[in-house]
């Protein structure tokens, strides 16, 4: 799973400042449904990591079951945080 394809499968553009507000707004619901039907822990997280950096992730207990996959996604949260800084 690339990143560019998910922002061509979601938001029609592999530039995110090329996508309008409505359009980006449109994306980001598609991808909160695809995600809510994905069963492949590798996909689900991968659709999860590009919510989080649009801001739009569901909260880590609603998103993950597994405890580990709870983990993994703190770990990027706080990697990013750390490349923010």
């Amino acid at each position: 799973m690339r990143l560019d394809d998910l922002f061509v499968r979601y938001f029609g553009s592999d530039d995110l400042d090329a996508v309008s507000p409505d359009a980006l707004q449109a994306g980001a619901e598609r991808l909160r449904v695809e995600f809510g039907l994905e069963t492949d822990r590798g996909r689900r997280f991968g659709m999860w990591a590009l919510m989080q950096m649009l801001g739009v992730a569901p909260d880590l207990d609603v998103a993950f079951k597994d405890a580990a996959d709870r983990d993994a996604a703190r770990t990027l949260m706080e990697l990013s945080e750390r490349a923010e800084e």
